[in-house]
């Protein structure tokens, strides 16, 4: 399949958010999780799974062996028919699309992997889903803007990431907005929790290096709106219940550099705060393109 034949004509939709939940709604069951190695996917899916016990599935790619337990499937984003069995054989009544693949760098040093991972992956999953009688909500992210200006996205704004992975996110939602106008699309920032390997998250890879005595260095300039993977989860939960589709950001109520997460981190852990380090966006190397102020 081509890139062509993935993409569809740019499409904007939007809604407000209103986190409250519908007291009438319910997560339809079960629940299929995609992406579950990622921060996102991989602290959604323990909460899912106490929620609603022997009703939720997470999916990793298939060369990800360290990822197992309960409930946890094996299929690559690329293999469409893989999909459509296991939805076949689960009969999954609502998708909680975490999956992506977000290493900025990897990204722009291969940016067909991206496109299957990011594009093709979500392609795939509508074909698997079928029709609108699955809730399908999926993740997308910040990093779909530049950054260039003083921040205050809304959802109306037009896209211009600077990045292979931003890129392939926008493709990610004009597809779904195009293809899947019932579904819900949540553009989301930093996720705040611990990763599978402990530190491949915004946390833990921060406090990877301090707890190693060892310096970190982050932007001063590189400005999100993070949110705890705790709050993201309640999040994901109310709008799996409701209905809400098109278009709408979901990221934290505070605007924070790279720098300020890590000076979070690095006083509530209790570490030594000579070794956090900041510096400028322009200082960086050409390899990933950094964001600005993407809040």
């Amino acid at each position: 399949m081509t890139r062509e034949e993935v993409l569809p004509r740019q499409t904007v939709i939007c809604s407000t958010l209103d986190c409250h939940p519908d007291p009438a709604g319910e997560v339809p069951l079960p629940l299929l999780i995609t992406g579950v190695a990622g921060v996102a996917g991989y602290n959604a899916l323990p909460y899912f799974q106490s929620r609603y016990p022997g009703q939720v599935y997470g999916l990793r790619q298939r060369d990800n062996v360290r990822l197992n337990g309960p409930g946890i499937l094996a299929c690559d984003a690329e293999d469409a028919d893989g999909l459509a069995r296991l939805f076949e054989q689960y009969g999954f009544r609502s998708v909680l699309d975490c999956a992506g693949n977000c290493a900025l760098r990897a990204c722009e040093l291969d940016p067909a992997l991206a496109w299957r991972i990011n594009v093709l992956g979500v392609r795939n999953l509508l074909r698997a889903i079928g029709c609108a009688a699955v809730r399908l909500v999926h993740l997308s992210i910040d990093l779909v803007f530049s950054g260039k200006g003083e921040g205050g996205h809304v959802e109306q704004d037009p896209t211009d990431p600077v990045t292979v992975y931003g890129k392939t996110m926008v493709e990610a939602e004009q597809l779904l907005l195009a293809e899947a106008p019932w579904c819900c699309i949540l553009r989301i920032s930093l996720p705040m929790g611990m990763s599978l390997n402990g530190h491949a998250g915004a946390i833990d890879w921060i406090q990877s290096r301090f707890k190693k005595d060892r310096p970190a260095t982050l932007y001063f300039d590189e400005i999100r709106t993070p949110t705890y993977t705790d709050c993201l989860n309640r999040l994901c939960e109310t709008m799996l219940a409701r209905r809400d589709s098109g278009l709408l950001h979901a990221g934290g109520p505070r605007r924070l550099s790279l720098y300020q997460i890590a000076q979070i981190v690095n006083r509530v852990g209790g570490y030594d705060p000579r070794l956090l380090m900041g510096k400028p966006r322009r200082e960086a190397g050409p390899i990933p393109p950094r964001a600005g102020n993407v809040s």
